[in-house]
């Protein structure tokens, strides 16, 4: 890679930003400086500005016309990324936005128009896989051959509600997208990448509230089954994650294979080790455990040389729309499935 990376943030309304930037800043890009919107709450920007206080915070119109910064961050208010970013690539530059990329489909359409029109790349920093060690084991272990062809994936995402903490638009369908294509946004990109699927459709989709009668609209339990053209996988997302659990939530995701699985337990390990990103393999010979922890994490380090070449070794653009497609999708049906 020639020179380095120099990105800057617009949006700060999600905690997913402090991981996008440091796992840049660890892969030796530069950060510029950043802006937040007019809805983002005090306590939220001025954590942020403590935590990153060697950088300055701008306007977003200096940062647009910085033509020295060549690549956007985002995890603003969800339904407002959108726009960030076509404005951004607008502006010559390339875009990695926390999920959801996006809450329509009309915006999707949009988006795609604008990276035809630009040439610039649009890609979703999807955390759960991007941002943990255990993907690295496992990658590695799928890659050697260990559990054979990969035929399912199973992933559970689920996340504590901390209604106390939670900003006034998490509450609406509309801005934040549902849970279908918010939180389980992560759900579909794993399971693409670890079946190797480039072609996938939502089989079926639901979604419920079971524990918030309060907030008759919200919707704290989804699940979906999928069909793609290297397997299927079934995902299922809540927020029910108990008090009693030390961590967000005990997310894990099995990988099921034609000569063993493999199991991620991401976060925690309950009744076991300390810890997170514990990696489970079991095959012919039996069972081995591995802990991921120095495995790293190499997406930031291809991305930025993806900046720099234009190609597209940490994600290719058809990934990250389709996985943003199945989010819709499976929202959409969901939903449908409710007014029947």
């Amino acid at each position: 890679m020639g020179k380095s990376i120099k990105f800057a943030v617009i949006g700060v309304d999600h905690g997913h930003i402090y991981g996008m930037i440091d796992g840049l800043l660890s892969a030796g890009a530069e950060f510029a400086g950043w802006c937040t919107g007019p809805e983002t709450p005090n306590e939220v920007s001025g954590a942020f500005g403590t935590c990153y206080d060697a950088f300055p915070m701008l306007s977003e119109e200096r940062v647009l016309e910085d033509t020295s910064i060549s690549l956007i961050l985002s995890a603003a208010i969800n339904s407002d990324r959108t726009d960030i970013a076509i404005r951004s690539m607008q502006h010559g530059k390339d875009v990695l936005v926390d999920k959801p990329g996006c809450t329509s489909f009309e915006q999707l359409s949009r988006i795609k128009a604008v990276v035809e029109a630009t040439g610039r790349r649009w890609v979703v920093c999807f955390s759960e896989r991007l941002t943990v060690e255990s993907t690295t084991v496992v990658d590695r272990l799928i890659s050697e051959g260990r559990v054979g062809r990969v035929v399912q994936t199973v992933g559970l995402g689920p996340h504590r509600r901390n209604a106390h903490l939670r900003p006034a638009w998490f509450w609406e369908r509309h801005r934040s997208g549902g849970i279908l294509n918010d939180i389980c946004a992560h759900q579909y990109d794993q399971f693409l990448h670890f079946t190797g699927s480039t072609e996938a459709r939502v089989i079926s989709a639901h979604v419920g509230n079971v524990a918030n009668p309060e907030r008759p609209d919200f919707h704290d339990f989804g699940e979906v089954l999928l069909e793609g053209s290297g397997g299927r996988g079934y995902a299922r997302v809540d927020w029910l994650t108990p008090d009693g659990l030390p961590t967000w939530g005990d997310g894990r995701m099995t990988i099921l294979g034609t000569e063993g699985y493999i199991e991620m337990r991401k976060y925690i390990d309950i009744g076991g080790e300390p810890g997170g990103d514990h990696v489970f393999l079991v095959d012919r010979k039996g069972i081995q455990r591995f802990k991921a922890e120095g495995a790293g994490t190499p997406f930031f380090g291809k991305f930025l040389r993806d900046v720099d070449e234009r190609s597209e070794t940490a994600m290719r653009q058809d990934h990250a729309f389709l996985a943003t497609e199945l989010s819709l999708q499976a929202q959409r049906m969901a939903e449908e499935e409710m007014t029947r």
